[in-house]
């Protein structure tokens, strides 16, 4: 157990499934994640293993057969698996999302339906609001879901949809302009569809097509794709909460807690790359005694020691104020762009006291290297955050003049 990170007050049921999934990273994913990442290899050992463990329902309520655990449980879990390779803690997050969604805002039936099946890994959710063109405005996307009796027809391509393959339910937010008169703000003209399919790539179900992998710079081993709609029909029963126009705040709020996750995800690749170069600061010598006994190095360690723990403090604020039931984007947007950032930082620090072994494939610094960037992107951009950041702040602290 390391002195960095320590999250105070947890609960002795909070540190169990802690030490209980801290144990597993070590065990299970540390050895062959930089093998499996090489190979850009699903690690379907590896998610067999967390839903043993039940951590698809880590959040689902016991009613549908989870754990019923807070957003802080999730997120420090979260951060451990990202320690070990950042794609698997991708693989749940999405899940988790729609999970959240159907929780929050899904109908009776919805929830009956989808979520004790979740909760036991049985159906596995993704969620799609990007499109190919349109990037961080998602007001502007152009896919659509028109009415025709008990259905609705789905047209569109979206896009970076993560487990686009290994899913079976995606949540897709479309534009449905029924009962919604021109000139209606483009955010309350849209819809989230739930989505139901085969795994894998190809045609996965008549109307729905996904065209394969997308070859990344990281993030590998988890499939992140296109989703093409063509005439897809989807019976009227799967308008999450069975309300249209509702999409852009059901997704916010899914987002909301992604962000923290994302934030989580920063910690934990941080927190490995801040092991890895202490540990390798102590072994490497140069002009008679070890690297960590050089000034230079001593200062790098303090700064990427203290970065993981300011990154570690926000996220945990920002999962606490969520599970209180207030208002948390402001500090969801805060400890996301700060945990990115600084994770980023540490990670090429890290990178750098390994010198010309960290360019080395053979060295797991290498792999961190390639992942620490998807996180100053995923979950919207820390150019959104800011924006997010600063017009919250000009609400809280409105000029009375």
């Amino acid at each position: 157990m390391s002195r960095l990170a320590q999250t105070a007050g947890l609960t002795d049921v909070q540190q169990e499934i802690l030490s209980t999934v801290r144990d597993f990273v070590d065990k299970e994913i540390i050895p062959v994640a930089t093998e499996l990442e090489h190979r850009d290899e699903y690690p379907q050992q590896i998610v067999d293993g967390l839903k043993e463990l039940g951590l698809f329902g880590l959040m689902i309520p016991e009613e549908y057969g989870g754990l019923g655990e807070s957003l802080l449980t999730y997120a420090l879990c979260v951060e451990e698996i990202a320690r070990g390779w950042m794609s698997v803690s991708g693989i749940i997050n999405t899940h988790f999302i729609v999970a959240y969604m159907l929780k929050q805002h899904g109908t009776q039936e919805q929830k009956d339906h989808f979520l004790p099946r979740m909760a036991l890994g049985e159906v596995r959710g993704a969620f799609s609001m990007s499109e190919p063109a349109l990037g961080s405005d998602v007001s502007a996307i152009t896919s659509k879901g028109v009415r025709d009796g008990d259905e609705y027809v789905l047209n569109g391509q979206k896009m970076w949809l993560t487990n686009g393959g290994s899913s079976t339910l995606v949540a897709v937010l479309c534009r449905s302009d029924e009962g919604h008169p021109e000139g209606t703000a483009p955010h309350k003209s849209m819809t989230t569809f739930l989505v139901e399919k085969e795994p894998g790539f190809g045609e996965v179900r008549p109307g729905l097509t996904i065209p394969g992998k997308i070859d990344k710079m990281g993030y590998k081993g988890v499939d992140t794709t296109e989703l093409v709609m063509q005439d897809l029909r989807i019976p009227a029963n799967r308008v999450l909460g069975g309300t249209t126009g509702r999409g852009f705040y059901q997704m916010m709020d899914g987002v909301e807690v992604g962000r923290v996750n994302v934030a989580a995800r920063g910690c934990g690749v941080a927190q490995r790359a801040f092991e890895l170069g202490v540990s390798y600061a102590q072994q490497r010598h140069t002009f008679g005694k070890p690297i960590a006994q050089h000034q230079a190095i001593q200062f790098k360690l303090a700064e990427m020691a203290t970065k993981v723990e300011a990154a570690h403090a926000m996220m945990v604020n920002a999962a606490r104020k969520k599970d209180s039931g207030e208002r948390n984007d402001l500090e969801a947007g805060m400890a996301k762009y700060l945990a990115s950032e600084y994770c980023k930082e540490v990670v090429e620090d890290a990178f750098r006291i390994h010198g010309g072994y960290g360019f080395s494939k053979e060295y797991e610094i290498e792999r961190l290297y390639r992942e620490a960037p998807m996180l100053l992107i995923g979950e919207g951009t820390a150019e959104i955050q800011k924006m997010i950041i600063g017009r919250r702040l000009l609400e809280e602290y409105r000029f009375q003049g």
